[in-house]
């Protein structure tokens, strides 16, 4: 009975001494609250050995079993990281070694190896009963190298001429040109367009799917976004259209905004991102400089889709690993900004368990679910600190400090203003704000470490150990709980009354 009166009082002290989050209103949940987990369907989890047809793990560019029952397996594992979506890349039927699904044989059929599509509407309901949705990788620039349309006499003006992109600032190059090869599509065609559009909204209706990341955008002509967006839209309200522009100026990227496109992911994050947080000592102003540039260009900066690395760029930890770091310490850092920053955070699969790989395809590697748990447990802190905080997902965004990598950011919505600290440097920091950056007569209280930074008649000193980071919310200073000591007391008597009556009760 001891034992669970303790117990019942360490409940009742942390509760009393929680974080006295504001009552948030129910609110219409937008995309911008959405932070995606990114799956390569092949390579994640093979739930169903059924399925397993000219599978060969040792080598990189044949399928290793993953497949959509897989995913249905570990909805669980992705939800407890606090992830809200899942992003897949293509499940559609693909030739021969198309593990991938960039090469795609029938828009109308899930591919063998992955399932079935019984199993890709089970995994879409499965996830939208624990409020996931579920982005679809669409490819409508090209198709597989050995489609049967090419040998189709009937489609043979369903292909632009084959030829190379030799000048990439040739937007008419880029666009008419097969890009690695691979056919590309002529969407000025109208029977071809029209194939594309029925084939989207096609998946939409029979699924229930919540979007689709559009691959290779920019080797399509805008007017073709413009009537696909219309389309799909009619189909489900409030589906999202992701799009990748692979480029590194935001305002040609942005353009494609104007096309009926809500979304894209980041490149310009990226590539200071990878560069700025897989060593230390390297200042984070650019990346704040690439949030004014998304600011100013973009209609909807706060839907860009930011990473650390994807399924064609180097893993993160061999950066990392390149600059002699350690990769768990760099991804710390890295998610800690990737998630208290504007925009929807995407989360490539395997960053959790600080998964290496090289060049495509070596970034593409079978997921190992048998391993340290610290990262999972710091991704899961963070997921549930952005869900939990409007502040993280809607408000605005300032620098209060930065020098040689020590960075200060400040986050306000509505009542609520979180203060993100990442220590990007070799060594302990310090940083003093002052009343005109924060409201006085207050403290900010950590989510990530549990530091407490209260103020004084000067401001504030926030403290960081090398190559850390905090989350901090500004709250009323604690002080003396009066109340808690009160019940804390009243508590105490009434146990003691109780063992007495008990002691007499038994005489």
């Amino acid at each position: 009975m001891r034992k669970q009166f303790i117990s019942f009082l360490a409940m009742f002290f942390l509760l009393s001494f929680a974080l006295p989050t504001q009552a948030e209103e129910k609110r219409e949940r937008k995309w911008q609250d959405e932070s995606v987990y990114f799956i390569m369907v092949d390579r994640f989890n093979n739930g169903n050995p059924k399925n397993d047809y000219e599978v060969n793990v040792k080598d990189p560019k044949a399928y290793h079993g993953g497949d959509l029952q897989g995913i249905i397996d570990k909805l669980d594992y992705i939800k407890e990281m606090g992830f809200t979506a899942i992003w897949l890349t293509p499940v559609f039927a693909n030739e021969k070694s198309g593990y991938h699904g960039y090469w795609i044989e029938d828009f109308y059929k899930v591919e063998e190896h992955f399932g079935t599509l019984e199993d890709l509407k089970r995994l879409v309901k499965e996830a939208h009963k624990r409020d996931m949705k579920v982005i679809l990788d669409f490819v409508v620039n090209h198709t597989g190298y050995h489609h049967p349309w090419l040998n189709d006499p009937a489609k043979k003006d369903w292909f632009h001429e084959k030829k190379e992109i030799f000048n990439w600032a040739d937007q008419s190059e880029v666009e008419n040109g097969w890009l690695f090869g691979l056919p590309d599509l002529a969407q000025e065609n109208p029977e071809v367009k029209q194939y594309l559009f029925d084939a989207a909204k096609w998946w939409i209706k029979e699924t229930d799917i919540d979007g689709y990341r559009l691959d290779t955008v920019k080797h399509v002509p805008k007017w073709f976004w413009e009537e696909f967006s219309k389309e799909v839209k009619s189909v489900k309200k409030d589906f999202i259209l992701l799009g990748e522009v692979w480029h590194d100026d935001p305002r040609y990227i942005a353009d494609y905004g104007k096309y009926g496109i809500d979304a894209f992911v980041d490149y310009p994050f990226y590539k200071e991102a990878s560069i700025i947080f897989s060593k230390p000592d390297q200042s984070l102003e650019p990346l704040y400089n690439v949030w004014r540039r998304n600011a100013a260009f973009y209609e909807q900066p706060y839907l860009l889709g930011t990473f650390l690395d994807n399924h064609d760029q180097v893993r993160f930890t061999r950066l990392a690993l390149q600059n002699r770091q350690n990769p768990t310490t760099r991804i710390k850092l890295g998610l800690t900004y990737l998630f208290s920053a504007p925009g929807i955070p995407i989360m490539y699969y395997g960053t959790e368990i600080a998964m290496d790989g090289g060049e495509d395809p070596d970034n593409r590697r079978l997921m190992n679910f048998r391993t340290d748990k610290e990262l999972i447990e710091y991704v899961s802190k963070l997921g549930e600190l952005r869900n939990k905080l409007p502040s993280l997902r809607r408000g605005d965004f300032e620098l209060l400090y930065e020098k040689d990598g020590m960075a200060v950011f400040k986050r306000t919505f509505e009542n609520e203003t979180t203060v993100i600290a990442i220590n990007n440097t070799s060594k302990t920091q310090k940083v003093h704000l002052d009343e005109k950056q924060l409201a006085p007569n207050k403290e900010l209280r950590g989510l990530l470490a549990g530091d407490l930074v209260r103020s004084d008649k000067d401001g504030y000193d926030i403290i960081l150990d090398r190559e850390t980071s905090e989350i901090y919310v500004l709250a009323p200073k604690s002080g003396l709980n009066i109340p808690f000591i009160s019940a804390l007391v009243a508590v105490y008597g009434a146990f003691g009354l109780f063992l007495y009556y008990a002691r007499k009760q038994k005489k």
